[in-house]
């Protein structure tokens, strides 16, 4: 009894991890809050992207019927051939509809004629309405145009699907073990850098760069962290890739450059994060306020679509979200420099902010130490 009572002192303590608030949080959060951004089980008006190179009367029929769809949304129309793969960049669409030049007249000379599709297939789970809704639209123009008489045995159209970036729907190419690969290395990295304020507090280390230094004498002390996480990240990635059958496509420099901003950024994070914890072990605690929120909304569980418009703009918050949205533009899709300036440009926006908040953090701390010493000298 002596020790079931010095254990529930010390759980209330808040010496350790407030398990009590955590436990009502976790239970919390997943009842309510998944409820309500995760709670669409199909794709509703999943976005594509229509290349329209006959532009007649017909081919805008088929682009009507497709939209009508409960399951589809024509975002955008091109009547010039381009490259079908630069349309998926930033997640902008789940499929490229493409209708060629002369469907018209193939269709009133009771000729055969085929629309082809492209499918991003970097989630799997993503594709599969729309799959099915395109294919129920080509089958109900079949029936139709099969009432019609005609000389010929093949006449009808058909659809001809194309699976990219992913075609096999492999697990470590952009699935479960690349996804786990970038969380639970960014998780760890969290773990050991959380603690930091806590641990220079408790050492009268952090009062001493408050009174004297600025806030580049704690960011300095990231350095050997990152360098860390940087390596890790390229021994596993390394091993997916030639021992088993990870994609990238795109710029190794390019991908690397995007690490230098986004592994600071959730040391940073991290700092903040840490910042008012009494001790290293309750800081450890909060890395589940801003880690697994990336890892669930940035599409490395599900397909990012099935969320709604509010909620993929609200989980750019997460430093993780960023991070998945880099490897499917870069390493699957073979982005190049000039497709993500606007993403880069983005997540160096978001950085910048953490940065700011941190520095003012940093000074006003600095000022109520200041004036808690003068008090105490008066």
């Amino acid at each position: 009894m002596n020790s079931l009572k010095d254990e529930i002192k010390f759980l209330f303590s808040g010496m350790g991890m407030p398990y009590e608030k955590v436990a009502m949080m976790v239970a919390l959060v997943c009842s309510i809050f998944f409820t309500l951004t995760l709670g669409n089980n199909a794709i509703l008006k999943g976005p594509i992207a229509v290349i329209d190179l006959d532009n007649s009367r017909y081919s805008h029929e088929i682009i009507e019927e497709v939209d009508s769809s409960p399951f589809i949304h024509v975002t955008s129309i091109i009547n010039s051939a381009v490259d079908p793969t630069s349309l998926f960049y930033e997640d902008k669409v789940l499929a490229v509809v493409y209708l060629p030049k002369d469907l018209e007249k193939d269709r009133y000379s009771s000729s055969s004629g085929a629309i082809g599709v492209f499918y991003d297939n970097t989630n799997i789970a993503q594709t599969a309405e729309i799959m099915e809704s395109l294919n129920e639209i080509i089958a109900a123009e079949n029936e139709k145009l099969s009432g019609e008489k005609t000389t010929r045995a093949d006449y009808g159209i058909t659809l001809r699907d194309r699976l990219l970036f992913n075609p096999q729907g492999s697990a470590a190419n952009n699935g479960e073990v690349q996804g786990f690969l970038f969380f639970f290395s960014s998780m760890f990295f969290t773990f050991a850098t959380i603690g930091m304020i806590p641990r220079l507090r408790m050492t009268g280390e952090l009062q001493k760069i408050l009174a004297e230094g600025t806030p580049f004498d704690i960011l300095i002390r990231l350095v050997p962290y990152c360098g860390c996480l940087l390596t890790a990240l390229t021994v596993g990635m390394v091993i997916l890739h030639y021992f088993n059958d990870m994609s990238f496509t795109g710029s190794v420099l390019l991908f690397y450059l995007t690490q230098l901003f986004y592994i600071p950024a959730v040391g940073v994070m991290s700092l903040l994060f840490g910042w008012t914890a009494a001790n290293p072990g309750v800081a450890a605690s909060r890395m589940i306020l801003f880690i697994p929120g990336g890892f669930i909304f940035g599409g490395a569980t599900g397909p990012i679509a099935e969320q709604a418009g509010w909620v993929q703009t609200l989980t750019h918050v997460f430093p993780l979200r960023w991070e998945y949205e880099f490897i499917r533009d870069i390493m699957l899709r073979g982005a190049d420099f000039s497709a993500i300036s606007h993403e880069l440009g983005s997540f160096l926006i978001y950085f910048g902010v953490i940065l700011v908040v941190f520095c003012c953090c940093f000074y006003r701390v600095r000022r109520k130490m200041l004036r808690t010493q003068a008090v105490h000298a008066e």
